[in-house]
């Protein structure tokens, strides 16, 4: 290993050129540090994450049942039954649905969370969220408190009840 000062022809001119080696080596000796000390300083909020399980609902004739799903282009679909129907008249239907169900009770003030109405909500597995939401919003604007949806256990699942 020899040190270089000059050019061959005799000029004694020292050398401008910087060896990278030493850097190259020291940068991945840093990068080793860092991602092994990384993981360590990162922490996370403790908390608990809710077990899934299936429980079987009684449907109740007062419950309002949905079908949601993407129509061609960027559309939704949304049925009532086996009925199609478009924003506003869910929104319709649903304040009639539920000032029915505050008429037979006797009052709002009579409404417990046993008889109070739900909506269940089919939604199919390739709907856009916005298709969900969106009726999720509408249901929460004709005062609808519960929205559930409706599922489908993968086989062999056993039902069990937390």
């Amino acid at each position: 290993m020899a040190m270089s000062v000059g050019k061959e022809d005799g000029d004694d001119v020292p050398m401008s050129d910087i060896n990278t080696t030493p850097l190259v080596d020291v940068m991945l000796v840093l990068l080793i540090i860092f991602l092994i000390a990384v993981p360590v300083v990162v922490e996370s909020v403790p908390i608990a994450l809710p077990k899934t399980a299936y429980e079987v609902r009684e449907t109740k004739p007062e419950n309002v049942e949905l079908t949601v799903r993407g129509g061609p282009g960027d559309s939704c679909e949304v049925y009532l039954g086996m009925r199609p129907i478009d924003s506003q008249a869910l929104l319709d239907t649903a304040v009639k649905k539920l000032e029915d169900a505050v008429k037979k009770a006797g009052g709002a003030e009579n409404l417990t969370e046993d008889t109070m109405p739900e909506v269940h909500i089919r939604g199919d597995v390739n709907t856009p969220y916005k298709c969900i939401g969106g009726t999720i919003f509408q249901m929460q604007r004709a005062g609808f408190a519960r929205v559930g949806f409706v599922s489908e256990p993968p086989p062999g699942a056993a039902v069990t009840r937390l």
